[in-house]
């Protein structure tokens, strides 16, 4: 077993270094794919940590796979040999309290996948879909669809990440109300399971694996291969911003706008829907960096802010997407919506762009980060679905109250989401109300920040649990049995029964540390 070392918060991470104590077995170094693994320093500490930067965990050895067939044969050396081998694949590593780390076991470096081969994303522009590696990123089956005129229904916000990675979570943005998270626009996937079978499900083929996979964190089976519906795609959108001063209103806007029936005109109209929060000591520091405002338009919000004597103001962003020939019809239809709405006077914003810059929009902001040497820092997100009835909870006792006048250092996400978009029958995990937001707090940290912002997510978590809002966590992070086990709830007992069916002897991404009573209970 690893040998845990406790670095303290002088440190750049908050973490647990695993020191490996482990030996690799022999035979494994025998076999055709040998040739594939790394132990040398550069390729573990390549993936000894994630985008979160809080811990640091090294794994025994890196795999560089060239097809799904040596990922299926990595796997069953492991579920056949005496003392089966932890294997974790690993994307582009952005979860954020080690969930891909595999101390003393292996990584797989999905990513590899792709290297040498032009064959992992086909547009079938016939059918509308689009079968894609799951190693491959959003960003790329962006362009390719697009070539077409065609785009998937649900993206996520940040692009350049792997097609595999968000659909073992879930997958969110401003699409979700509308659509669905990206597992609930899965046609059919290639996975292989714990025991190193290559599986082809959906949900008329090996309905239980789909299910299970899809949301399941990799517990069941490493995606190799979806298959996602497209439809036509935009040219350009609309892209507006709409401040408000008060929860009440911002919250009841975004309900009204998620909850527009099927049959109105507006539910083949609004594309995108977020909303976003900015506590105090950062509004004047955010709205100056940010490239969406002009100089003016900055100014008047500083303004706005320092008359009314806000500590907190909220944004809404809604997107209309068109194409030029319905452009003068769009706008008109906007106005009508702008109407509606409850939005500070005078404080709408608008741009115009295309709809790859739009989807694409976190990337630069990346970009510009990473040219200052402000990207590579911790990064202590949380992520939480919370019910609709207790939002206004959340927003007193935590937004203003926990955080209160903190500077953010990042955005802090809060919009709503339609329960009856998620399939009931995967694995992924949301609050019982129709209605229920999606908040992420995504901040970065400075060294002397760190402590204070992970002892902040604590106490939210503490906070949500004393004050019996049943929240769940987006992206969970848990490290004892019963914490998964209240965290799945009435989902347990079959999520138990998959994966003892599916990787039985617990080999794939131990990180997460969901079924170690399991197999103790089991194995040992």
């Amino acid at each position: 077993m690893p040998r845990p070392i406790t670095i303290s918060f002088t440190s750049l991470f908050i973490t647990t270094l695993f020191i490996s104590t482990f030996s690799l077995p022999q035979e494994l170094f025998a076999l055709d794919f040998s040739s594939k693994l790394r132990t040398d320093k550069q390729s573990l500490m390549s993936v000894a940590s994630d985008f979160g930067n809080l811990t640091e965990s090294i794994p025994a050895t890196v795999f560089y796979p060239s097809s799904p067939h040596d990922i299926a044969a990595v796997i069953s050396f492991s579920y056949t040999n005496s003392a089966p081998l932890f294997i974790s694949p690993r994307g582009h590593g952005h979860s954020i309290n080690g969930q891909t780390s595999c101390p003393d076991g292996m990584v797989i470096h999905m990513e590899s996948l792709g290297q040498d081969r032009t064959d992992r994303i086909n547009v079938s522009v016939a059918n509308r879909y689009v079968d894609v590696g799951g190693e491959q990123l959003w960003i790329d089956v962006l362009n390719a669809a697009r070539r077409h005129g065609l785009g998937v229904n649900s993206w996520t916000d940040y692009l350049y990440l792997t097609v595999g990675g968000t659909l073992s979570v879930g997958g969110i943005s401003g699409q979700t109300f509308q659509h669905g998270p990206q597992i609930s626009n899965v046609l059919e996937l290639d996975v292989i399971t714990g025991t190193g079978e290559q599986v082809t499900c959906s949900k008329t083929r090996n309905r239980d694996l789909f299910n299970a996979v899809l949301g399941g964190l990799g517990q069941f089976g490493i995606i190799t291969r979806a298959r996602i519906p497209l439809s036509p795609a935009p040219e350009k959108v609309k892209w507006v911003r709409l401040m408000y001063t008060d929860i009440v209103t911002f919250t009841r806007d975004q309900e009204r706008l998620i909850s527009v029936d099927e049959n109105e005109w507006l539910s083949g109209f609004l594309n995108y829907l977020e909303g976003s929060l900015l506590l105090e000591q950062g509004l004047i520091d955010s709205w100056r960096s940010s490239s969406f405002f002009s100089k003016n338009d900055t100014e008047r919000i500083v303004q706005l802010t320092a008359k009314h004597r806000l500590t907190a103001l909220y944004y809404l962003e809604v997107v209309v997407g068109y194409d030029e020939d319905i452009a003068t019809e769009v706008d008109q239809e906007l106005d009508l919506l702008l109407d509606d709405l409850s939005f500070v006077p005078g404080f709408a914003f608008a741009q115009e762009v295309t709809y790859v810059e739009f989807l694409d929009r976190v990337h630069d902001g990346e970009v510009k980060l990473q040219e200052a040497g402000q990207w590579q820092v911790p990064h202590p997100w949380l992520n939480l679905f919370v019910p609709k009835s207790r939002i206004l909870d959340f927003d007193a006792g935590v937004l203003k109250g926990i955080l209160g006048k903190d500077k953010a250092m990042g955005p802090i996400l809060i919009y709503p989401m339609n329960k009856n978009k998620w399939d009931s029958e995967m694995s992924a995990m949301i609050p019982d109300e129709e209605v229920f937001y999606a908040i992420g707090i995504l901040r970065s940290a400075t060294r002397d920040k760190l402590e204070k912002m992970v002892d902040q997510n604590k106490k939210i978590l503490e906070f949500c649990t004393i004050e019996g809002i049943a929240f769940k966590q987006y992206m969970p992070h848990y490290r004892t049995k019963e914490g998964w086990m209240k965290h799945f709830g009435s989902k347990w007992d079959k999520f138990v029964e998959l994966k003892m069916k599916y990787d039985p002897k617990g080999i794939l991404a131990p990180g997460l540390k969901i079924y170690t009573s399991l197999l103790e209970d089991n194995y040992i």
